[in-house]
């Protein structure tokens, strides 16, 4: 008895020795993954901040060169270097994020993110550059390029384009809502227009056939009195460093907007509008955004209201000829 006892236990000590080994070997094998993965992912981080440190001067340079041949060679090269690293496999995950100058927004879903920046020619000219960048779950590239054609649109309220004929604008707020199991995004920005005066902009973002859609009718005047046609995209223009705000508030779920008068009862002439105090919005139902004519019932005075801070500031001085500045 004792010799099988002796054997049995000698063989038990014997799985255990191979159970051990085993054990050992998925523990090394495991931890060989996941420093094999924390050092691909830190590979990954250190070749895109590279790529990054690499744009840094050339984005600074879109905004605050003092010539615009620089401004616009800047603009060129830092565009490559851009689609370059946004070609690089899951390029999405990286944010981007010490390029100041440069406008990155994330959909709420994180299904794409836009970039955009602007480009100054001269006092008139202000052009917009932009891309849509969707999240893919094999890390390839689909890329939109945004290119800017609002000087050849005669009715932007009036008009629905692709990624092509892109009415430019510089995005800082997205707002993800829903209908009938549709998601639209809309978008909030800003167009520095000329150096008279200011646009901000909203428009509704969709997909349709997998491609980029801005605009459409979902802006609704149905509750004015008397009630004016639905727009496609909506926005206000107020004279130069007027301080006029297109904000998305929280707690009440709208969009706000300062109600622009002329500081010169001259209505015709958009760079004499600012802000009077008064607020008007839009609230989404059914699919559109319902113009509300005055949100609250008293007026907030100067100051008390929050301004959305730009994504770019400017430092060119954009301070008009002597003649014109009394108009300014």
């Amino acid at each position: 008895m004792i010799p099988g006892i002796v054997c049995i236990f000698a063989h038990h000590i014997a799985g255990m020795r191979n159970i051990f080994l085993y054990l050992i070997l998925v523990c090394f094998g495991i931890g060989t993954f996941t420093v094999s993965a924390q050092s691909t992912k830190s590979t990954f981080y250190s070749a895109m901040a590279a790529r990054e440190d690499s744009m840094k001067q050339y984005a600074f340079d879109i905004v605050n060169a003092r010539e615009a041949a620089d401004r616009f060679r800047s603009d060129s090269i830092f565009t490559r270097i851009l689609v370059r690293a946004l070609k690089e496999p899951y390029s999405f995950s990286f944010p981007f994020d010490s390029l100041q100058t440069i406008s990155r927004l994330y959909s709420p879903d994180s299904s794409f993110r836009i970039f955009t920046w602007q480009v100054i020619k001269d006092e008139k000219t202000f052009r917009r550059h932009g891309a849509i960048q969707m999240r893919t779950e094999d890390g390839s590239l689909t890329l939109y390029p945004l290119i800017d054609k609002t000087a050849l649109v005669d009715d932007p309220k009036n008009t629905v384009n692709g990624n092509e004929e892109w009415i430019g604008a510089i995005y800082d707020k997205m707002i993800e809502t829903s209908y009938q199991g549709k998601k639209f995004y809309t978008l909030l920005g800003y167009d520095e227009n000329n150096f008279r005066s200011t646009k901000k902009r909203i428009e509704v973002l969709t997909f349709q056939n997998n491609s980029p859609v801005f605009g459409g009718p979902f802006f609704s005047f149905d509750a004015d009195i008397p009630p004016k046609p639905t727009q496609t995209r909506f926005s206000i223009e107020y004279k130069k460093g007027g301080n006029g705000s297109i904000k998305f508030d929280e707690e009440l779920n709208m969009i706000l907007f300062d109600h622009l008068i002329s500081e010169s009862n001259q209505p015709d002439k958009k760079y004499t509008y600012i802000p009077d105090g008064d607020y008007e919005g839009f609230k989404w139902d059914k699919g559109r955004w319902v113009h509300i004519d005055k949100v609250f019932d008293f007026k907030l005075e100067d100051g008390q209201a929050p301004v959305e801070k730009p994504v770019l500031q400017n430092k060119l001085d954009l301070t008009p000829p002597p003649g014109q500045r009394k108009n300014n």
